[in-house]
């Protein structure tokens, strides 16, 4: 079964940097796929990334409200974590 993260409306609304409103009518226009829990829209980040890459302001909102803003800040200090460059390119064989 797969993982889907799921989403509140004020969460999405948080980080994708536009207001719970602008969430609730993209719900209502069928553009975010969610389930009810409780009561509850629950959305598919899947779905929230691809709507807000469709549409220009969104887009802008994100980097500059949401998420996006802290994406610069997000610095890898160790690097044990950080993908060595000559690693990434190199091919490596499959194990037997």
């Amino acid at each position: 079964m797969e993982n889907v993260i799921r989403l509140s409306v004020s969460e999405a609304a948080k980080l994708f940097g536009v207001s719970s409103k602008t969430i609730r009518q993209a719900i209502k226009a069928e553009e975010l796929k969610y389930i009810v829990v409780k009561g509850r829209y629950k959305i598919s980040f899947a779905s929230l990334v691809e709507w807000s890459q469709k549409s220009t302001r969104r887009y802008n909102q994100l980097q500059k409200q949401g998420v996006g803003q802290f994406v610069d800040q997000w610095k890898i200090r160790n690097k044990k974590y950080s993908p060595n460059p000559e690693l990434v390119n190199k091919k490596i064989p499959p194990l037997s």
